[in-house]
């Protein structure tokens, strides 16, 4: 027997093992779970609008300001807005994503900040980010041979303007990876190669060696609808779980290319390894690290519950599902066209299948806390 032919045959055996397993759990699922004995949110508290929590009031108090003010004209709430967060660059971004939506809607506010303020890297970052946005928008998300011709070269005319703009912005600030974060979201685009890829990737790491947006960015690139393969893309999210610092949801990239895996292709299923074991056990410890009202927490850990129980980790999913509380808004459930009943089987195999015991007090709900 080929070495070929005794994966096949392993692969074939864990899939059926794994359907006989998850049929009787669901069977009983049906019949006898009440997910409210096991330290979770009972099925009529379930919530499916939204991943988590909504964000803290003050915080929302004040983006709506700044978004309020950048309508009526007045841009120096926004430029305030982005220099408080300082050099934490993570949160700097966020906070530009933020402003980059308010520009869509209405960028007369932005033009007028640059003009005020021509030596502003965070204006020039943020009109480059924007011409990125508007060329992707003008393409779609569809496939090169769905989008009209016309669209098409207005997109790859964009983008090169977009990576200038975006040099430009990093004259004015040499420490802020900014605007190699747009140089790296608009590098597929413009069908850069390894070559020319490679100095903006190094570029933004000498600034910001752990910047999430930019891995998710360059994991995209590297993903095999772009310029790179499963496997580099796999072994580039392995390495963000192994250099993710502490407070940092950074290892979380790995379960977006797990993600990206199974899109690929219905046959492609996350492999039931000790590697893949071990690199979610990381993830979820490098988790326990993260602020909890870090808003990318609550989409991660969906996507944490859900691959662990891809791979048999039943009670560590279980775990998870006591963090994420009342919450099944979020992709991994929604996909399934019912996420209140996808939420539900999915907690009620990871209980059946860690034969949890049911618990005798009462707990609060994860995310909800």
């Amino acid at each position: 027997m080929t070495i070929f032919l005794a994966v096949a045959l392993v692969v074939l055996l864990v899939v059926l093992l794994r359907s006989t397993v998850l049929g009787g759990a669901d069977r009983w699922i049906e019949k006898n779970f009440e997910a409210s004995s096991y330290g979770l949110p009972p099925r009529e508290a379930l919530d499916s609008e939204r991943p988590g929590p909504r964000a803290p009031e003050h915080r929302a108090r004040e983006r709506q300001a700044v978004a309020d003010a950048a309508w009526q004209g007045d841009w120096k709430p926004a430029a305030r807005y982005v220099r408080e967060a300082g050099d934490d660059w993570d949160a700097r971004w966020d906070r530009l994503e933020l402003l980059q939506h308010v520009a869509g809607t209405d960028s007369a506010w932005l033009d007028t900040w640059r003009a005020a303020e021509p030596g502003s890297c965070d204006a020039a970052t943020l009109h480059a980010s924007l011409t990125v946005h508007r060329a992707w928008a003008i393409r779609g998300s569809g496939f090169v041979n769905e989008v009209q011709a016309s669209d098409m070269q207005r997109f790859r005319a964009m983008l090169p303007a977009a990576i200038e703009e975006a040099r430009q912005a990093a004259l004015l600030d040499p420490a802020d990876p900014g605007p190699w974060v747009v140089m790296v979201t608009a590098a597929r685009g413009a069908q850069y190669g390894h070559a020319q890829f490679k100095p903006l990737w190094e570029g933004l790491v000498a600034r910001a060696p752990h910047h999430y947006e930019g891995h998710w960015q360059a994991l995209q690139y590297w993903c095999a609808k772009w310029f790179g393969s499963n496997r580099r893309m796999m072994r580039f999210a392995r390495q963000a779980v192994r250099k993710a610092p502490a407070g940092s949801p950074l290892a979380g990239i790995y379960l977006h290319a797990l993600s990206e895996l199974s899109a690929r292709s219905s046959a492609v299923s996350v492999p039931v390894t000790p590697v893949t074991r071990g690199l979610l056990k990381r993830t979820a410890a490098s988790f326990e690290q993260v602020a909890p009202d870090d808003e990318r927490l609550p989409l991660l850990r969906h996507l944490l519950a859900h691959y662990m129980l891809q791979s048999m980790m039943y009670g560590p999913a279980l775990e998870q599902f006591r963090l994420i509380g009342p919450w099944c808004g979020a992709e991994p459930w929604r996909k399934a066209g019912n996420p209140v009943m996808a939420f539900e089987t999915a907690r009620g195999r990871a209980v059946k299948l860690s034969r949890a015991r049911p618990t005798s007090t009462v707990q609060g709900h994860g995310m909800a806390r």
